[in-house]
């Protein structure tokens, strides 16, 4: 399983957005954009999406920007790959019969495999990759002094 540059985005977005998450303020496009190095244009078709699976919700106006809909500890990496790439659980059932003992084999192992990957991005959030970039950071800054 690849990450794709529009899951990845969507991610770096919703990281910033959790980054500033309990300010209660709004960033706006061009803010999160900037940040992250993120098009602009490719970041609003990203938010649209989001803000249709009430991963993050706009305010409107001079002040107006996006916040997450739900706290950084409740939105899990699944739904975020699930929102954007259109995966689900179940589209890993293969529906035809595999020719050989060898498909059914390989189709097998396939089917672990995406379940492993369901698994983790089931049990990470984003406030758990918010705590790995924050100490990645620290050991970081730490290395340099």
């Amino acid at each position: 399983m690849e990450l794709s540059c529009k899951s990845e985005y969507a991610l770096l977005a919703l990281l910033e957005l959790a980054a500033h998450y309990s300010s209660g303020e709004p960033l706006q496009i061009r803010q999160i954009a900037a940040e992250q190095n993120i098009p602009d244009r490719y970041l609003e078709q990203l938010l649209a999406v989001l803000r249709r699976a009430n991963l993050v919700r706009s305010q409107r106006g001079a002040r107006g920007g996006y916040l997450l809909a739900r706290e950084p500890w409740k939105i899990t990496l699944l739904e975020v790959v699930n929102c954007i790439e259109g995966i689900d659980t179940h589209d890993a059932e293969l529906t035809r019969e595999p020719k050989s003992v060898e498909g059914m084999v390989i189709r097998e192992v396939w089917h672990e495999a995406g379940q492993a990957a369901y698994a983790v991005l089931q049990k990470y959030t984003l406030q758990d990759i918010a705590e790995k970039r924050d100490s990645r950071r620290q050991l970081d800054f730490m290395y340099y002094i």
